[in-house]
């Protein structure tokens, strides 16, 4: 009796051991999970958090059922139990999905796996006793918060001001994936279905567009089809103009049309000025904030935030969160490598607006040709919205899906693909395609910022030279004793306090001074001119980079050999035969992209239309000097209008300069209508660069409320 009842003990000890081991691990987990699917199911609703949970479920039976097998340590009976269990689970999926077939794409391989899904699968991990690997929980992180991430103080005003976004789900059907095509690789067919060549890759436009801007302000015809377009409701573009065909206006008025503020624009450095510059022209209604450093004086309540790809990573964190409706990418080849960190950055805040905005305005601007290595396209597509790593989306895809043909139809698909792709929304105008639209010669200004200690250093130098003058006039008014009294600014006083200056500046050997300063600017902006030049030739071909030193020449080549760029150069010290040797290098050999050129030294006489684009790196003294430098590609033999980018650093002379050579452009013209005006030379923009520093610093005095005594005005 006693050994029949510690038999039976025994038994009750062992089921009860086999029923304990039977709740651990994750497979219990599991089981309960994909009941509580199954009850949803079976009561004809599945909403958001069972589709996720189903398709967790189906993941982990995936990983545990890998894990079961490759698991030498446990016997081979209990291999077979836990996979017998683990085939429960997955009937029960499967009989849950033929009530809902769409279940069965969360499963795919192909499928995408949101936030949620991957709280909820280390949520389940953990419960089953099983930890995840550290870098599943640190890639996760690091999607969201970099390393770097700051939050300016401003953005949190913004955010406790609105806490509640209202998220837009009119669009949920846009993300649609394949269906009749779900079987098929169609990202490799739709990149090679643009090397059979075709029709010209623009989508079709609006032919009947106002170009009317408001504010007096008129756009180009073809400016004013990316614009109608955007009215019309078209939300997506690879906007691939030339260069100089104003891609910049076109964006920020496409944003307008839309309605889609707040707006994030990401840029090259070089164009972050100049982008909150036309802003400023485009949109005026519009605020607009320039984000710099770590934020300290951003605007957390502007319309429009203008952010560099070489400081997005400290601040992707809270533009994510901040609400844009749009997104412009400009230079958006910058993104091509998706391996890259700006790359990365860039496609994180794309799809954290379209999780949020179901038609947000999503802009890539390049002048890079759609041809060249359509795979570099990838990264510019997915920002788009119009694929994810491994298939096509939304309309993109429905509109594969419409064709009825396959990638095993050959030629038929190839041409219908390529097709679907650029009535997405590529746009793609040559200025030879427009001609009618643009002048044939401009001069395109380029507003830079000198950043760091050179920028800080040279509007320090302008601040001491300021004080100089200040300093000679106040001297001057206070020693002259004859004349009659002038209320306020002595101008007849001021020219010739500038006067002296330019005479001492133009004998001085040392010291700082206007000549010195200009040069400097212009050391300064070398290597932000050779950027944008590298730019230009990588998307349009052949350039022709002008500067007046030669260090800053120097530089730009530097920049040039690092860009991997072949290019030649013209100097004064060259003899006759090197010099001819450069420019038949540039005229005649395909891989030579640019040439160099110093003002002096090539600013007559040499023939360069094979160029249509020139950068200017520093300012000429007269516009005479400028225009002769144009005039080496805008000549006899030119098929296409030209254009001159002139680099111009902004909160400097520089862009007193420019100003006074475009006056002085104007006076030119009037006297060869038959004014009398006499036209200056070059001492006078000197001068007139110095009187307008001085009257500058004399009128903040005043405004600063600085105690004046009364002047006189010699009767000399």
């Amino acid at each position: 009796m006693a050994r029949r009842a510690q038999r039976r003990g025994g038994a009750q000890r062992s089921q009860r051991r086999v029923r304990d081991l039977d709740n651990e691990g994750i497979i219990p987990i599991l089981a309960r999970a994909v009941r509580e699917v199954e009850g949803s199911a079976q009561r004809g609703s599945l909403p958001g958090s069972a589709r996720t949970k189903f398709q967790v479920v189906g993941l982990l039976v995936r990983e545990e059922r890998a894990r079961v097998k490759a698991d030498t340590d446990s016997t081979e009976s209990h291999r077979a139990e836990q996979l017998k269990r683990l085939d429960g689970i997955a009937t029960i999926l499967a009989k849950t999905a033929t009530r809902d077939t769409t279940l069965l794409y969360l499963l795919g391989e192909d499928a995408e796996i949101g936030d949620e899904a991957r709280d909820l699968r280390l949520d389940m991990l953990r419960r089953g006793g099983v930890e995840p690997e550290p870098a599943e929980i640190e890639d996760d992180a690091a999607e969201v918060v970099p390393d770097r991430g700051v939050l300016p103080t401003s953005v949190v005003s913004r955010r406790l001001s609105n806490p509640f976004l209202q998220p837009d789900f009119s669009g949920v059907d846009l993300r649609q994936r394949p269906r009749r095509l779900a079987g098929w690789e169609l990202l490799g067919p739709l990149f090679r279905s643009f090397e059979y060549g075709g029709a010209s890759a623009c989508m079709p436009l609006p032919e009947h567009a106002s170009t009317a801007a408001g504010g007096g302000r008129v756009l180009m015809h073809h400016q004013a089809q990316v614009v109608a377009a955007a009215s019309e409701g078209h939300r997506t573009y690879l906007l691939a103009d030339e260069p100089g065909l104003g891609k910049t206006a076109q964006a920020l008025l496409a944003a307008e049309a839309a309605g889609a503020f707040p707006l994030l624009v990401v840029v090259p450095n070089v164009v972050k000025t100049s982008w909150a510059r036309e802003a400023a022209h485009w949109v005026p209604d519009r605020t607009v904030t320039v984000i710099h450093g770590d934020g300290e004086a951003v605007d957390g309540f502007a319309d429009i935030f203008v952010v560099n790809y070489e400081i997005l990573d400290r601040h992707v964190g809270w533009l994510g969160g901040l609400g844009f409706r749009g997104m412009v990418v400009d230079e958006a080849h910058f993104i091509k490598n998706k391996a890259s960190q700006r790359s990365q950055h860039v496609l994180h805040l794309s799809e954290r607006i379209r999780a949020r905005y179901a038609r947000p305005l999503l802009m890539a601007l390049t002048g890079t040709p759609l041809i060249n290595d359509i795979e570099d396209f990838r990264a510019i597509w997915q920002f788009l919205g119009w694929i994810d790593d491994k298939v096509p989306l939304g309309p993109l895809v429905a509109a594969l899906e419409e064709t009825g043909l396959t990638p095993a139809d050959g030629p038929s698909f190839y041409g219908a693909a390529r097709t679907c792709v650029v009535n997405q929304g590529i746009v793609r105008r040559r200025k030879v395609d427009v001609a009618s639209d643009i002048p044939a010669r401009r001069v395109a200004d380029l507003p830079v910022e000198l950043d760091g200690a050179v920028g800080r250093s040279i509007r320090e130098a302008e601040r001491e030279l300021a004080a100089r003058l200040v300093s000679r006039y106040h001297t001057a008014m206070a020693t002259r004793t004859s004349g009659r009294t002038v209320e306020g600014i002595d101008h007849e006083l001021v020219r010739r306090v500038a006067g002296w200056e330019l005479e001492d500046s133009s004998s001085a050997k040392d010291g700082e001074n206007v000549f010195t300063m200009v040069r400097r600017i212009g050391q300064a902006k070398a290597g932000l001119a050779a950027d944008y030049a590298a730019q230009l030739a990588r998307n349009v071909g052949k350039v022709v980079f002008f500067a007046k030193h030669v260090d800053v020449m120097d530089a730009a080549e530097k920049v040039f050999a690092e860009r991997g760029l072949r290019y030649t150069s013209v100097r004064g010290d060259q003899s006759a035969k090197a010099r001819t040797e450069a420019i038949d290098g540039f005229v005649n050999d395909p891989e030579v992209s640019v040439i160099v050129c110093s003002l002096m030294a090539a600013g007559v006489g040499l023939n360069l239309q094979v160029a249509s684009n020139l950068v200017l790196a520093e300012l000429s003294w007269t516009d005479a000097e400028q225009t002769q430098a144009i005039d080496r590609i805008h000549r006899i033999g030119q098929d296409e209008p030209v254009t001159a980018w002139r680099v111009i650093a902004s909160q400097t002379i520089d862009t007193r300069i420019a100003e006074l050579i475009d006056s002085k452009a104007g006076l030119a013209a009037r006297a060869l209508d038959g004014s009398d005006e006499e036209v200056g030379g070059s001492a006078d923009v000197q001068l007139e660069a110095l009187v307008t520093l001085l009257t500058d610093a004399l009128r903040a005095e005043e405004a600063a409320g600085v105690p004046r005594v009364n002047t006189v005005t010699s009767i000399a």
